[in-house]
């Protein structure tokens, strides 16, 4: 289509000019070509010779409008579809990736890789790439055709053009250089939004809300000023283009005055000159529409790139019916960055429907212990173990449906409670959810909810209270009838009643299967089979509750801050 377009551009200036020429008697000598579409009309006939010409112009630009929308449809159509297979491959990658790809980048910057980089890859396709090749296509079979027609006036008429050459590489290099920058200050703008309306209650609870609205203001200032550069460079440049134009249409007019040229020729290089400079008006822009797509295309592929993602399962990956519960650890040794070890030389075992508890002081490495045994994380050295099998050749899947969380920092979706507590596993019944709710004594809570099970929490579950956040997280936890349970301060958040609760649920619950708990109350965990103190990273210490407390170690002093405090209170 561009090349049809590209050889159609110079039929109807051309076919203008022999019109003129017609019109005012002058002695036409037609091309085959001509002569062809026109049918052998008589050329002495001025009258029909001008009629043929006029109906085979409207059926040609009937037809070369049709190409155009067919041209520009075509191109965004498949610029959209680009987009979308992109988008997909994007999130699913960053599924995928490592938590610790998370810790390290900020969510809004994901969010413009995802949306805004994405978007702008789209342009490369509507007004971007096929686009540039149509222009200067047509460009070319232009210039071709003025030669054809008369090579001494083109020269003429295109003495201005290294002017224009010129304004084009300065105003690409200068809007270029102000779109990066817009670029990046968007994706600011979007990191630092994401980040403060999340956080919004930390502000607010601090009073630092003009504090951030001063530092809003300098990032926006800066986006602002990079498109006020961009701006200033268009502002600049389509004067310059209007200019060079008028240049060349008098040097034309000019040259054929001076030299008694017929009319036609006057009217076609104008059209032919207009057909040049309407392309070069916004081909420098197209040009940096096309750079933006290949600079937002590199930081989107920078993620799909990113070597830190779990490895795929392998065809034969370990899937089995079902796990019973054995986790070890051998010299497990672990960081989030570089050398900085927050694990080291973690040796413990758990048979199968044991209780073990890990204390320590915040920072000891008890929820990065958790972490890994979930893949969330990569061990650096050692090995984790289920069932006596790496925990590297199990079925992902399958190693995370074995494994109930519930954590300290409950998250929930926008959406209902059924579909926070089933994630949108349509294999899950609501029957079985109530059952589940029921077991743990919360079904009673739920149904007093407006709506029940279909009561919108929310984003971040806003309208409802940690406590019962912390219990439909549980809920959620339990409902896969995990051979093995990991609570991460599953208490520590809540109230009395709801605490409670949860805690008459344990006790029930963690019977029979592999329970790993968290807790900074160590009344919580005096019945586990097995406690194991932290400290830096390192076990200290390890046994049961009086054995422990008999040793007058680092949980004998934990154990008495904590009986101290409580007695002060």
């Amino acid at each position: 289509m561009a090349i049809f377009m590209a050889f159609a551009s110079p039929v109807r200036p051309y076919l203008i000019q022999l019109t003129v020429n017609a019109a005012i008697g002058k002695t036409l000598h037609l091309p085959d070509w001509v002569q062809w579409v026109l049918m052998g009309t008589d050329l002495t006939d001025v009258s029909r010779f001008i009629i043929a010409v006029t109906i085979f112009q409207i059926v040609f630009i009937i037809i070369e409008t049709t190409v155009r929308f067919l041209f520009s449809f075509l191109t965004a159509w498949m610029g959209q579809n680009v987009v979308k297979d992109l988008r997909v491959a994007v999130y699913k990658k960053v599924l995928g990736l490592n938590l610790r790809q998370f810790d390290q980048t900020p969510i809004g910057t994901l969010t413009t890789r995802t949306i805004n980089d994405i978007e702008s890859i789209n342009d490369i396709f509507s007004d971007g790439l096929i686009p540039i090749v149509s222009d200067l296509l047509t460009i070319i079979i232009t210039l071709f055709t003025m030669f054809w027609i008369d090579w001494r006036l083109t020269l003429i008429s295109l003495i201005p053009f290294p002017i224009m050459l010129i304004a084009t590489y300065y105003f690409k290099e200068s809007v270029n250089k102000s779109f990066i920058q817009v670029r990046n200050a968007v994706a600011a703008l979007n990191a630092f939004v994401q980040e403060h309306i999340t956080g919004m209650q930390v502000v607010q609870a601090f009073a630092a809300e003009d504090k951030e609205y001063a530092a809003f203001k300098e990032i926006n200032e800066k986006h602002r000023d990079a498109n006020i550069k961009a701006i200033f460079a268009y502002s600049v440049f389509f004067p310059i283009v209007e200019i060079v134009l008028a240049v060349s249409t008098g040097l034309l007019v000019w040259w054929i005055a001076d030299r008694s040229l017929n009319a036609g020729i006057l009217v076609a290089f104008i059209l032919f000159l207009n057909q040049i400079f309407r392309p070069l008006r916004v081909i420098a822009d197209k040009f940096n529409v096309l750079q933006m797509g290949m600079i937002a295309a590199e930081r989107v592929f920078k993620v799909l790139d990113n070597p830190d993602e779990l490895p795929p399962n392998a065809p034969d990956a370990f899937n089995p019916e079902h796990i019973r519960g054995d986790v070890e650890f051998k010299e497990v040794t672990f960081a989030y960055q570089d050398e900085n070890y927050v694990l080291k030389h973690i040796n413990f075992k758990v048979n199968a429907g044991e209780t073990v508890a890990l204390v320590g002081h915040t920072g000891s490495g008890k929820t990065s212990i958790i972490s890994l045994l979930n893949r969330l994380y990569q061990i650096k050295k050692g090995e984790i173990s289920i069932d006596g099998v790496s925990i590297d050749q199990y079925h992902t899947d399958r190693l995370r449906r074995g494994i109930g969380v519930v954590l300290q920092d409950v998250f929930l979706f926008s959406g209902s409670v059924l579909d926070n507590i089933t994630l949108h596993d349509t294999s899950i019944t609501k029957a079985q959810v109530e059952e589940a709710a029921k077991m743990i004594g919360v079904h009673d809570f739920i149904m007093r909810l407006p709506g029940g099970y279909d009561y919108n929490v929310m984003e971040r579950g806003s309208t409802l209270s940690l406590g019962q956040r912390q219990l439909i997280s549980f809920i959620r936890a339990l409902l896969y009838n995990p051979a093995i349970l990991i609570l991460d301060e599953a208490t520590s958040s809540i109230d009395s009643e709801s605490e409670r609760l949860i805690e008459k649920a344990i006790d029930t619950l963690i019977t029979g299967r592999t329970s790993i708990i968290i807790a900074h109350r160590l009344s919580t965990i005096r019945k586990a089979d097995k406690i194991i103190v932290l400290d830096k990273g390192e076990i200290k210490e390890m046994g049961n509750h009086e054995t422990l407390l008999a040793m007058g170690g680092l949980y004998a002093k934990l154990h008495e801050m904590q009986f101290m405090n409580k007695e002060g209170n």
